[in-house]
C-alpha cells in the first residue's frame, strides 16, 4: 500500500490501457480503451444523466434538480448575452453544453484515483483548436473576404501594415493553444499539488501517534486546498466558456 502512495505525482496523468483486447485479425489486431476513453465517456454519461434526472416531465412543481438547472442555464444564457449580445443567444446551446463538459470533467477528477479528462493535452488542446477552427470559419461566412481585415487595426499607417499584420496573426493563432493550456496548466498544478501533499500526510500519519496528531494541523490545510480545487475546477470551466464567447464576438464584429 505505501508504494501505492508514493508514486510520482505525475503519474496521474499518464494514458494507459482500461480495458485491451487483442484479435488475430490482419496480424495482431489490437483494440483499447485508455483510462482517458472512459472517462471521457463516463463524463458524457454524466451530463446526460444529470439533465435526465433534472427532467421535470411539464410538472406543475420542478424539482430541486430541474431548479438547480435552470439557474445553470440562466447563468449561462446571461454570460452569453453579456459577451456576445441579445441578438446572439443562437450561441448559447453550445456554450452551455462546452460549460457543463468542463465543470463535470474537472468536478469528476477531483474524485479519489479517477482520471482528470481535462488534465489531457490532447483533450484540452483539442477543445481549444477546433474551437478556433470554428470561430474563424464562423468569421468567414459572415464577413468573406473583409475578414482579413481584423489583422489591420484601422488608421495604421502603411508602413507599419506588413509588421503590424504579422503580429496580429501571431496573436489571433496562439489563440488556437492559450485557451486550452490554461485549462490544462490550472488543472494539472492542482492536482499535483494535492497528490504530493496526500503522500507527505500519508507518511506523516504513519510516522507514530505525536507525529499523527501534529500533523492534524497540516490535513486541515489539506482540507482547504481540496475545497480550494473544487472552486478552481468551477472557475476553469467559467473562465473557459468566458473566452470562448469573447473570441466568438471578435469573429462576429470583427474588434
Amino acid at each position: 500500500m505505501t508504494k501505492f502512495f508514493i508514486t510520482s505525482p505525475l503519474e496521474q496523468f499518464e494514458v494507459v490501457p482500461f480495458i485491451s483486447v487483442n484479435a488475430p485479425i490482419l496480424g495482431q489486431f489490437n483494440i483499447s480503451l485508455t483510462n482517458l476513453g472512459f472517462y471521457c465517456i463516463v463524463v458524457v454519461f454524466l451530463v446526460l444523466g444529470l439533465h435526465f434526472v433534472a427532467n421535470n416531465s411539464f410538472k406543475l412543481i420542478p424539482s430541486k434538480w430541474s431548479v438547480a438547472l435552470e439557474s445553470a442555464y440562466a447563468s449561462v444564457q446571461g454570460m452569453v448575452k453579456d459577451q456576445i449580445g441579445y441578438t446572439n443567444e443562437i450561441y448559447t446551446p453550445f456554450i452551455y453544453s462546452l460549460f457543463f463538459f468542463i465543470i463535470i470533467a474537472n468536478l469528476t477528477g477531483n474524485v479519489p484515483y479517477s482520471y482528470t479528462v481535462t488534465t489531457s493535452v490532447i483533450v484540452a488542446i483539442g477543445l481549444s483548436v477546433m474551437i478556433f477552427i470554428g470561430v474563424t470559419t464562423l468569421g468567414l461566412s459572415i464577413h468573406g473576404v473583409h475578414f482579413f481585415s481584423y489583422f489591420i487595426p484601422s488608421g495604421t499607417p502603411l508602413a507599419l501594415v506588413p509588421m503590424l499584420v504579422l503580429i496580429e496573426l501571431i496573436s489571433y493563432m496562439a489563440r488556437a493553444v492559450s485557451l486550452g493550456v490554461r485549462l490544462f496548466r490550472n488543472m494539472v498544478a492542482g492536482h499535483t499539488l494535492l497528490k504530493i501533499l496526500s503522500t507527505f500526510l500519508y507518511q506523516l500519519f504513519n510516522a507514530g501517534i505525536l507525529v499523527a496528531a501534529l500533523t492534524l494541523i497540516p490535513f486541515a490545510i489539506f482540507v482547504a486546498l481540496i475545497g480550494l480545487e473544487l472552486a478552481v475546477s468551477v472557475i476553469q470551466a467559467y473562465v473557459f466558456c468566458v473566452l470562448t464567447c469573447s473570441y466568438i464576438k471578435d469573429a462576429i464584429e470583427l474588434h
